[in-house]
């Protein structure tokens, strides 16, 4: 009996899923001849997304499914996702494995022998940093984890403080602490990336607890309130299996050589000391791998590293605010008339066996009139804008939503173009490749005062922000988010947002909210490494969001990942 897959199966909004047998015998009797519903059985749901693009709300589904008949296989390349015609599709099996591990028994595919090899140091316990300490657990490495943050549990309540107080922890807080940034977000899963990492990193997810829709959501997300507990059962995996997790911990120094140059990057594996200080104070640590997941906000720890040698190189970022809309409004906006299928309002009809729309997604992009693009970020359907500062005296905000998205508001970051010339320019005093940072730290500061100096985010509507615009003269110094923004950046959104609106009905209605400031879509540096061993030193892995390589949960964690491969066939080749 021959498995198959196919793509473009397509339902209307009141059409159930249990129809889909029928809906694959339509489109493969087509080609195929007389196929009716009986001959198809076994359907599993591989990948669904929602169209909403033409007016018509429509389902979209790939499906793998058995049938009863031999069905022809498109020519090659048509292999696998071409319509009408079915792919053949043997295997789903996700395997992590590494080039030179050969065939063990060990997970993953994985396995190391015991070997007088000092335990490689994990520097980060976000995605890149947790799903490289796995991988490295898995493979018998017995990594060593440094957190400056704190547990997720202990985290969650500075956190929750904060918020309440403005008592800020410049150590441990929503960018900082077990989970990393994404602790603290919508747990967005989608990426632009096309790696085969990605399956292992969702099927890592729903293990761990995730919802198991991750793995056939289009747009895959976990939610902050699922999250906190799924990481806490991942550390708890690294920690069974060997490998040690220290919070409150952060990297002070590397005492390496850095006259050692990239010349060997495949040699030996390296031996290396790291300073670190922590609950017991300062101590030094020998490692055969150190990995930098640093994160996106570490900005000590980046200076401490470029002070030391390590080769870095400015990059571009995105800088902007938050904006926020009843949720109600988005979907009417994207879903049209079908918007009564939405779960987001009390309007909403639900019939048996005909499950809800989600609360509206969108993603939207214009071009200001200095070339510069603007565009929507990180959107968090039925979130919320939280105040995400890390450092005294500075404010950023994020979106964060539950598992649910139920809290009837929709918020996305609206960012511009930001471009290296730009801040090193502002910036010139600073070395080119810390420039961003400074700028970053500028913008925030000028936020952080525009809101009060009590952590309070500056907040306005679109008709208070328009009208500092077009007002004769100006008014624009006057108000507390445009004051918080490079001008460039407060212009680009100022025509962008009218755009915006011509596309969503009611995106710049007058009460919309704007928050200041959004400022850490990605890091504006890189710490350069080599691109085949991905070490910038023998034994010395920068890695995820904040070395430059990554911009997101999913990709950091296929980076971690990655490295981890690489760490493991260092040693079994030493």
């Amino acid at each position: 009996m021959s498995r198959y897959r196919i793509s473009e199966i397509k339902l209307n909004i009141d059409e159930s899923e249990t129809i889909l047998p029928s809906k694959i015998a339509r489109k493969l009797g087509r080609v195929s001849g007389k196929i009716v519903p009986a001959d198809i059985f076994d359907v599993e749901i591989v990948r669904r997304s929602i169209d909403a693009r033409k007016g018509q709300v429509i389902r979209v589904y790939t499906v793998d499914f058995s049938c009863n008949k031999t069905l022809p296989l498109p020519e090659p390349p048509n292999t696998e996702y071409i319509i009408p015609f079915v792919g053949k599709f043997e295997d789903k099996t996700t395997e992590i494995t590494c080039e030179g591990a050969g065939d063990g028994d060990g997970a993953n595919g994985i396995n190391v022998s015991e070997k007088d090899a000092v335990r490689p140091v994990v520097v980060g316990f976000g995605p890149c940093g947790m799903f490289c300490a796995l991988v490295l657990a898995r493979a018998g490495l017995s990594p060593i984890v440094i957190e400056r943050g704190d547990d997720v549990e202990t985290r969650m309540a500075k956190v929750e403080e904060f918020w309440r107080s403005g008592r800020l922890d410049p150590e441990s807080n929503v960018q900082f602490g077990e989970g990393g940034a994404g602790t603290f977000s919508d747990g967005k899963l989608n990426t632009g990336i096309k790696d085969p990492r990605i399956r292992f990193v969702l099927e890592t997810f729903v293990n761990a607890g995730a919802d198991p829709d991750v793995l056939m959501d289009a747009r895959p997300h976990i939610g902050t309130d699922a999250l906190r507990g799924i990481v806490k059962r991942i550390r708890e995996e690294i920690i069974a299996l060997g490998g040690e997790v220290r919070f409150g911990t952060r990297l002070e120094g590397l005492d390496i050589d850095i006259s050692i140059g990239s010349s060997n990057l495949e040699g030996d594996v390296a031996r290396h000391t790291i300073r670190v200080s922590g609950p017991n104070g300062e101590e030094s640590m020998e490692c055969s791998a150190v990995v930098l997941a640093l994160g996106h906000s570490a900005r000590d720890t980046v200076r401490v590293l470029h002070a030391q040698g390590l080769k870095m190189e400015p990059k571009p970022f995105s800088m902007g605010v938050r904006v926020e809309h009843p949720q109600r409004l988005i979907d009417r906006g994207m879903y049209g008339e079908y918007a009564v299928f939405s779960a987001a309002g009390p309007d909403s009809t639900q019939e048996k066996n005909k499950p809800l729309l989600p609360p509206a997604y969108y993603k939207l992009s214009t071009k200001a009139s200095d070339g510069r693009g603007v565009y929507s970020f990180c959107m968090c359907p039925g979130g919320e804008i939280v105040n995400a500062a890390s450092q005294v005296g500075g404010v950023v905000t994020n979106g964060m939503s539950n598992h649910d998205r139920d809290s009837g508001f929709a918020n996305s970051g609206i960012l511009v173009d930001v471009r290296p010339e730009d801040y090193i320019e502002e910036m010139s005093m600073i070395p080119p490749e810390l420039a961003g940072l400074a700028f970053q730290e500028k913008y925030e500061h000028l936020a952080f005062i525009n809101g009060g100096g009590n952590y309070s985010l500056p907040t306005t509507t679109w008709s208070e922000y328009r009208s500092c615009f077009d007002s004769q003269p100006p008014t624009t110094t006057t108000n507390p988010v445009i004051a918080s923004l490079p001008g460039f950046v407060a212009r680009g959104i100022r025509e962008a947002i009218p755009v915006f609106g011509q596309k969503i009905k009611g995106f710049n209605n007058d009460e919309t909210i704007i928050k200041a400031i959004e400022s850490r879509s990605s890091s504006p540096v890189r710490i350069l490494r080599d691109k085949d061993s991905l070490q910038i030193l023998p034994g010395i892995y920068p890695g995820g969001e904040g070395a430059g390589y990554a911009g997101g949960i999913t990709s950091a964690a296929c980076d971690g990942i990655k490295i981890a491969e690489k760490i493991i066939a260092q040693i079994i080749n030493d």
